[in-house]
């Protein structure tokens, strides 16, 4: 007799998380959060555009390109904000029916930041829960996306620095094609 292949044994086990969801015939509704997360994986594609900072001394006329694709089989979203030479990458995810975003900041820290969806899903915004990493002089600590349809959507970052008021970074994405 043959032992089933790792393949059979990997396919039966993708075949459980598919329909684990479905209960006597009836599918789970989604709930805000899941909504929201399915809504944010379908930006997964090639972003560019400009970017308005409100601290001069970070200003840019450069336009920024973000990347997102989905990894992990659909359970991260993983961002990546390429300004000029200095790539950046956040880390999305559903947790415990909330969205969580971890950002691999410059600034050698990682604060983690989890989500408040709106109801409708087009509007995402991640309030500063803890940080990891490096004790820097600065982090993010707010973001909300704005999914306005499947090809422009807007990013507003801020970021903290100690002693200063805090500052935004607004960026106004269309997918490149």
């Amino acid at each position: 007799m043959k032992k089933p292949s790792f393949l059979l044994a990997l396919v039966l086990l993708l075949q459980g998380h598919l329909t684990y969801a479905q209960t006597g015939g009836t599918v789970t509704p989604l709930s805000d959060a899941q909504k929201s997360f399915e809504m944010m994986k379908a930006l997964a594609g090639n972003w560019q555009g400009p970017v308005t900072v409100e601290n001069p001394s970070w200003a840019t006329d450069k336009p920024l390109y973000v990347t997102m694709r989905v990894a992990s089989q659909g359970n991260a979203l993983i961002h990546e904000l390429k300004e000029p030479n200095t790539p950046e990458v956040t880390i999305i995810y559903l947790e415990n029916d909330q969205i969580a975003m971890v950002h691999y900041c410059d600034f050698k820290n990682r604060p983690l930041m989890r989500a408040r969806p709106v109801a409708d899903g087009s509007k995402i915004e991640f309030e500063f829960a803890e940080m990891t990493g490096i004790d820097a002089p600065g982090h993010v600590t707010h973001c909300v996306f704005n999914i306005i349809d499947t090809a422009h959507h807007t990013e507003d970052w801020t970021f903290s620095i100690p002693g200063q008021k805090p500052f935004h970074a607004i960026m106004d994405l269309k997918r490149v094609q």
